[in-house]
């Protein structure tokens, strides 16, 4: 009785806030760089640290006055003048499946090392507190996995979770399956006592928690992507200019950074496109770098000029198409790497060679658009990289700041796994400079 008392308050409550919103068209792209980039060799590097901390990449100038970035982004050096980098972020959980639930839920994970979400995270959240407010022609959520590792919509259930486009967009034969009816199906459409029946058959099969919540959310999204010439047009990359496309990168990080800006620009509220495995020779994976995975200035070399011309050419695109105060665009891991270089013998070279290792308590994010002033460095760290000098500020600062871009009310109450009502975020404050 207390969990049905509860949403029906929670959807009350919704449904007054709602009232008194303005429909608004704004937008988010995730890159998610799984694993964990290293600081110290993309956005915060340290040349006068001793070596076994600065390692071997060198910073280069850019566009944008005192912004320095690592000399294998040479495409990032151009439009500096485009992004933002925050370098004091920090947290507390140094394994993949706590620092990821930390940073996108900005709840303390209750089991670390659960790779399942415990709280709703970043993208569910924004689904569900979207609904009924944006074009159900586009889906509000779509993601290149069904749950980035410890992240996910906990509480909120399955119907919360991203339209999944999996497989690579550079492939020649890409397709998105199911966003098309035949003739004759799209005729029965119409046939309500068809549908009614064919829905009363499912609930019959299944029990009316959250589960045939989740069902029913699926059936009527199912029926608006199956109908929506929009959806179709967005995930067709073959009407990109041949061009743009190879500015992109024609491999499927540089793809899906094209489709994520196809996506948005079409309505879609939020797009999670993770960068690991970009399908291109030299064997490379997720940012994961310890030195049993990998020599770390040798994996630098091979994958930082692929996620370069990837992350710069969506930068530049949005902003050529007038798309920077609609979309905010956000580069990041769950978590940094070690300060100091670790080096250990490989599992597949056999080798001694450099990594680092996992390290919450100093990251470095960029971020973009969103009618933020950029150019900017905002925050610091100390001189070898260990933890945030000035301007400390919290993964959920950076969340407070995305649910206020999308007009979402980051105090809005949802409940737990336990029924308890929960904010979206326990604390946070928008970050000023991104305002």
């Amino acid at each position: 009785m207390g969990g049905i008392a509860l949403s029906d308050l929670l959807r009350l409550r919704a449904e007054a806030a709602e009232a008194g919103q303005p429909k608004t068209d704004t937008s988010v792209i995730l890159i998610w760089l799984q694993g964990g980039p290293s600081h110290l060799e993309t956005y915060d590097l340290k040349p006068e640290a001793p070596i076994d901390y600065r390692g071997e990449c060198r910073p280069i100038e850019t566009s944008a006055p005192g912004i320095s970035v690592c000399e294998h982004l040479p495409e990032h050096a151009k439009v500096a003048d485009k992004f933002n980098l925050i370098r004091s972020i920090s947290h507390g959980f140094a394994n993949h499946a706590g620092g990821a639930g930390r940073f996108l839920s900005g709840y303390n994970p209750l089991r670390p090392l659960d790779p399942l979400a415990q709280f709703p995270c970043l993208g569910p959240v924004v689904s569900k507190m979207l609904e009924g407010r944006r074009d159900p022609a586009m889906p509000r959520y779509v993601a290149s996995a069904s749950n980035v590792y410890g992240g996910g919509s906990a509480s909120l259930g399955a119907a919360y979770l991203p339209f999944v486009v999996g497989s690579d967009p550079n492939d020649p034969k890409f397709a998105v399956n199911n966003l098309s009816l035949s003739g004759g199906l799209k005729d029965r459409l119409d046939d309500r006592k068809s549908l009614l029946g064919a829905f009363d058959g499912v609930r019959r099969n299944v029990d009316r928690s959250k589960v045939m919540n989740s069902i029913d959310k699926y059936n009527q999204e199912a029926v608006n992507l199956l109908t929506s010439d929009r959806a179709k047009e967005a995930f067709d990359l073959s009407k990109e200019d041949s061009k743009l496309r190879d500015k992109y990168g024609r491999h499927k990080w540089g793809q899906r950074a094209l489709l994520a800006r196809r996506l948005v620009e079409a309505g879609t509220s939020f797009v999670t496109m993770q960068m690991q495995n970009p399908s291109i020779a030299g064997g490379i994976g997720n940012w994961d770098i310890h030195a049993v995975n990998g020599h770390l200035f040798d994996d630098a070399k091979a994958r930082l000029p692929v996620f370069d011309r990837a992350v710069a050419a969506l930068l530049e695109d949005i902003y050529d198409r007038g798309l920077d105060e609609k979309v905010m665009v956000i580069v990041s891991g769950e978590f940094g790497r070690t300060p100091r270089i670790n080096p250990q013998k490989g599992t597949g070279s056999g080798v001694i060679q450099p990594g680092r290792d996992h390290y919450p308590g100093a990251m470095s994010v960029l971020v973009s658009g969103g009618g933020m002033q950029t150019g900017q460095i905002i925050g610091s760290t100390t001189t070898k990289g260990e933890r945030p000098k000035d301007r400390k500020l919290d993964p959920n600062d950076l969340l407070a700041t995305v649910y206020r871009h999308l007009g979402v009310n980051h105090t809005e109450m949802v409940p737990d796994n336990s029924g308890r009502p929960i904010p979206l975020i326990p604390n946070g404050t928008p970050i000023a400079e991104l305002l």
